[in-house]
């Protein structure tokens, strides 16, 4: 088993950058009414769950940890939703979204995953 020397050995945290890379190619077809409305916030959202996991991991306390893991997997889900909401208003195709939502779960999972098993280490 490989040992996890930095957060950037986290396969999640890997995952969650690539997201980040994919979500800023994706909206910059957005409209441009949307720049400082639906692409900033969805923009946030995904920066937020790598920049949080990297955070956690900083941290000194398994709480803290699990803690930051937290508001990381709550950005995904807000930022889930709000692909969504570009769904509905036409500004991503069903495929792409299909595509994005895919690997937002796969994160989701890795996450649970993941604060579950730093919970065992407290």
């Amino acid at each position: 088993m490989k040992t996890i020397k930095s957060y950037r050995d986290l396969v999640v945290w890997q995952k969650s950058m690539a997201l980040v890379t994919e979500i800023y190619s994706t909206t910059r077809l957005f409209p441009k009414e949307e720049l400082y409305g639906l692409v900033s916030q969805i923009r946030r959202s995904a920066v937020s769950i790598p920049s949080n996991i990297a955070e956690g991991y900083g941290r000194y306390s398994t709480n803290d940890y699990t803690r930051f893991l937290q508001i990381a997997i709550g950005s995904l889900y807000e930022l889930q939703t709000q692909l969504e909401i570009c769904l509905n208003l036409g500004y991503l195709s069903r495929d792409t979204f299909e595509r994005i939502y895919e690997s937002s779960r796969e994160i989701e999972r890795m996450m649970s995953s993941l604060i579950k098993k730093v919970g065992k280490e407290n």
